[in-house]
């Protein structure tokens, strides 16, 4: 029988255990440090009427101003929306709604005349909003190949498999592939003004500087590079199902086409939530001033995007923006409740210690 023999303490406090072959085995204990023993100095604050009251009512005073600002601010941020669904029977879009489906080869036009009360000063944005669309379902956020996106040439023909069923059509790779891009918003949004002498005059939209720079410029690159001819560089691929037209057709202009077209760009950075805004164009060239004068509006729509089979809605939505962004009520409505609470709770708090404190030792609230 083989004998171990146990040796002392170590100054780290570790005990060796030897054996017959010369080895060592250290304890679990951890070393004698004043870390590892915890005997490091802290710091744990001591919750008294000094400390308390005065947290709260600071809070309460610091909170209440800047939700009030927030919330002036954003009720100063102009807002309109028009709904095109066209679920009602009185609704101009009503017949594209119901005729339309995504393999349409005719378009369908339809006018919303609406009135904007007040005029909209500076630089107008104009989203698109869709409702009851579910972009944060986990198997279409993973319908994609960022690969293919930055401009790969061997994911442009051999697609992810995350892409299926979107990744081959006729037997050829789809171009961009996956669903998120199968469903792309495509709509066309025209707005015209009519100015009190009768003439409609287009509102200029521009539909560059809507994506994030990082996306166009980092994550999403076309085939070939700049300067490349996509027409031969996208042969031998398909469109997406839904599309009408191929990838390179988006944009006649050359530099906003294919893969680092912005209306694409924007449509693949998916939403959080069922009922979500893009941003569509932008009114920063308009030549009148103000930007869009109060007065009679005409939207005309080329209804491209259907909505029925999820029983969603499509709307327009003209904004302006602030310091803080653009219109949202509720983080002004949040600071001043915060704050408001915090002020009450400290009045409160500063009675019970008036009252059933012990006033020969004030700071101490726990008498």
């Amino acid at each position: 029988m083989m004998a171990t023999s146990y040796n002392a303490k170590d100054e780290d406090g570790h005990i060796t255990v030897s054996g017959p072959g010369g080895g060592t085995l250290r304890s679990r204990k951890p070393e004698n440090t004043a870390f590892k023993q915890q005997r490091l100095p802290a710091w744990q604050p001591i919750l008294t009427a000094g400390t308390v009251l005065p947290a709260f009512f600071i809070i309460g005073l610091i909170f209440i101003p800047i939700g009030i600002g927030l919330y002036v601010t954003s009720n100063n941020i102009r807002e309109f929306e028009v709904d095109y669904t066209g679920v009602d029977v009185s609704s101009p879009c009503f017949n594209c709604s119901q005729n339309y489906s995504w393999n349409s080869s005719r378009p369908c036009t339809c006018t919303i005349p609406f009135y904007l009360e007040q005029p909209y000063e500076g630089n107008v944005y104009m989203y698109y909003g869709l409702s009851n669309f579910y972009q944060n379902h986990r198997r279409y956020v993973k319908s994609r190949d960022d690969s293919q996106l930055h401009g790969d040439m061997d994911s442009l023909l051999t697609p992810s498999k995350e892409c299926e069923p979107y990744a081959f059509h006729d037997k050829k790779p789809i171009a961009p592939c996956g669903a998120i891009a199968n469903s792309m918003f495509n709509d066309t949004l025209e707005l015209f003004y009519n100015d009190p002498n009768g003439t409609k005059v287009l509102v200029p939209l521009a539909n560059t500087g809507i994506a994030w720079f990082t996306d166009k410029y980092v994550k999403f690159k076309n085939p070939g590079g700049d300067g490349a001819n996509l027409t031969a560089v996208f042969q031998g691929t398909s469109k997406p199902v839904n599309w009408l037209k191929p990838v390179y057709e988006l944009d006649k202009n050359s530099s906003n086409n294919g893969f680092i077209n912005e209306d694409f760009i924007v449509w693949m950075r998916t939403a959080a939530l069922p009922t979500f805004r893009k941003l569509y164009r932008t009114i920063k060239d308009a030549k009148v001033i103000p930007t869009l004068p109060s007065g009679n509006y005409t939207l005309e729509v080329v209804y491209n995007y259907p909505v029925r089979s999820f029983e969603g809605r499509k709307r327009m939505i003209l904004s302006t923006i602030s310091w803080m962004g653009g219109k949202n009520p509720f983080l002004g409505i949040a600071y001043v409740t915060v704050g408001s609470v915090c002020f009450f709770l400290g009045v409160v708090l500063l009675v019970i210690h008036h009252k059933c404190g012990n006033r020969n030792n004030s700071a101490d609230i726990s008498n």
